[in-house]
């Protein structure tokens, strides 16, 4: 029997949404020690998944597509953690499941050889990563004579982007602040991608150069001050501009968590999650808690520098 727990992500923006350089999407994110998804699993003679969740089913579906013929697999979901909410549950639950399959059966498949079987990180790499190795991440996206089209992680059929960076990210806390909202997907996630894309070339090259000459630096130097900046100054840009431009309420709580003190708050993939840093962990966490008026889950994690712990019991 196995046991696997996964991190979480925040997918901080994906960053050429232009693709006249030739590449298409490129991503930097930042994994997480919580939320997280939990599950056992062990050899059956069926196909089974346990546990009240709504990834029972997509993990199913992944179990399916690496089980050898007539083998079957028992997994029990002990923990997780929603879905559609920016925080990469999707990809982390189907990772499990996959890596659990391959672990079973000896299948000797890479984290990234699983994710493109169960059709993971086809437009951003943050995800599949963050399960292999922790840390903060950049990726170099994909060559768009290969995609095609500007499409989400759902749609594409790629397998998950080459990673350029990956760095332990400091031990500075991070406030995460998940609204009663969802984030889009399935066919609205698709139309969204169709309709704003491309993105104007020269908000391209400025978000290239925040994350090259701002964010980048900032994170070497562990600066939190210049990394909450260029945070800031990411949610005016790109492809995430757009993103932000559909969450009034998570983009209302970055602005006034900015005014009480944090130096950078942002918003996670299609949100409606959003994440702050700041000196004053607490106050800020206070702050987004009168704010959603406890609607939604407001807590204070940290970085995680590693990847999936998976263990046999």
């Amino acid at each position: 029997m196995l046991r696997i727990t996964t991190p979480s992500r925040l997918h901080m923006t994906l960053i050429d949404m232009n693709a006249s350089r030739g590449r298409v999407d490129g991503s930097i994110g930042l994994t997480l020690d919580e939320p997280v998804i939990h599950i056992t699993a062990e050899r059956y003679d069926v196909i089974e998944v346990t546990g009240t969740s709504e990834h029972a089913k997509r993990m199913k579906k992944s179990a399916a597509l690496l089980l050898p013929d007539g083998a079957g697999i028992h997994i029990n979901i002990e923990k997780d953690y929603p879905s559609h909410v920016g925080m990469g549950s999707g990809t982390q639950a189907a990772l499990a499941a996959g890596m659990a399959v391959n672990r079973l059966y000896d299948l000797g498949l890479n984290v990234y050889e699983i994710a493109a079987k169960v059709g993971r990180g086809g437009t951003s790499g943050i995800g599949v990563a963050a399960f292999d190795k922790g840390g903060f991440i950049l990726d170099g996206g994909h060559k768009f004579s290969e995609k095609k089209a500007f499409l989400p992680s759902a749609a594409s059929k790629l397998p998950p982007a080459p990673i350029i960076l990956r760095k332990n990210f400091p031990d500075w806390p991070v406030v995460v602040a998940i609204p009663a909202h969802k984030g889009a997907y399935m066919k609205k996630e698709e139309n969204i991608f169709l309709t704003e894309c491309p993105v104007p070339l020269r908000e391209v090259e400025k978000l290239s150069h925040i994350i090259l000459m701002q964010l980048l630096p900032a994170l070497a130097d562990e600066d939190m001050v210049a990394f909450g900046s260029s945070i800031n100054a990411i949610q005016e840009l790109g492809f995430k501009k757009r993103e932000v431009g559909l969450q009034p309420v998570s983009n209302v709580l970055m602005k006034i968590l900015r005014e009480e003190g944090a130096y950078g708050a942002g918003m996670s993939s299609f949100g409606p999650t959003v994440y702050a840093f700041g000196e004053d962990a607490e106050e800020l966490k206070k702050i987004a808690v009168e704010f959603l008026g406890g609607k939604r889950q407001v807590f204070i994690t940290k970085a995680r520098n590693k990847g999936a712990k998976i263990k046999d019991i």
